[in-house]
């Protein structure tokens, strides 16, 4: 039987991925919420969910030992990061006073300014960005967006985004108002800045394509 490790470092909802990735999982497939580094290393897949201040969870990470089994997954095994997850794939982030990433892709997470406005009506875009918006995909021809048409609907919560140095690994953007980069592709690693645990029927599809990838 394989091994899916979802990563707990303690401030992540857990729960929801681990039940909607146990609810996409084949019979071949054993989820397992993890805190030890080495059964990280030892599954043959891991998610990396995430959500709170990235300065937290940077030392969290560091604390627990966890940041290596993640430095050694990203370069072993198929990785699927969600939210928070994607954001410390990057060099730095501006949160918690600026925040060391894994420095996995170039680029720094950045904060949505604060006088955003629709295009189209003038009106004043909340930040933090928070619900439904489209998903806008690159690559057409990444497994992960099999069967999952361009555009769907993904659910949001953050206000911080990844801008990437090189738009080669931007898999996906979401308008708001501008594109920002809301799931990135490299090798054996994928990553969205959107919930797919709470995305309905997109989000389940895109976990069983992670597990069938």
């Amino acid at each position: 039987m394989k091994t899916l490790a979802v990563i707990d470092y303690g401030m992540s909802n857990l729960h929801s991925v681990s039940r909607a990735c146990e609810h996409v999982a084949g019979k071949n497939w054993k989820v397992q919420i993890s805190s030890e580094a080495d059964a990280v290393m030892a599954a043959d897949k891991v998610v990396f969910p995430g959500q709170g201040a990235i300065g937290n969870c940077m030392h969290l990470l560091k604390t627990t030992g966890l940041d290596e089994g993640i430095r050694l997954s990203l370069e072993s095994k198929p990785f699927f990061g969600i939210c928070l997850g994607l954001q410390t794939l990057l060099t730095d982030s501006e949160e918690s006073g600026g925040t060391a990433g894994f420095d996995y892709l170039a680029g720094t997470v950045r904060h949505f300014k604060r006088d955003l406005e629709d295009p189209n009506t003038g009106e004043h875009l909340k930040i933090p960005h928070m619900g439904w918006n489209q998903v806008r995909h690159n690559n057409h021809d990444h497994p992960l967006w099999q069967d999952i048409p361009d555009n769907s609907r993904f659910y949001f919560v953050h206000s911080y985004y990844a801008s990437l140095e090189n738009s080669e690994f931007v898999a996906a953007t979401t308008p708001y108002p501008q594109g920002f980069t809301s799931a990135i592709a490299k090798d054996n690693v994928f990553a969205v800045q959107f919930h797919p645990e709470k995305s309905q029927h997109v989000g389940l599809k895109l976990l069983e394509n992670f597990l069938d990838w």
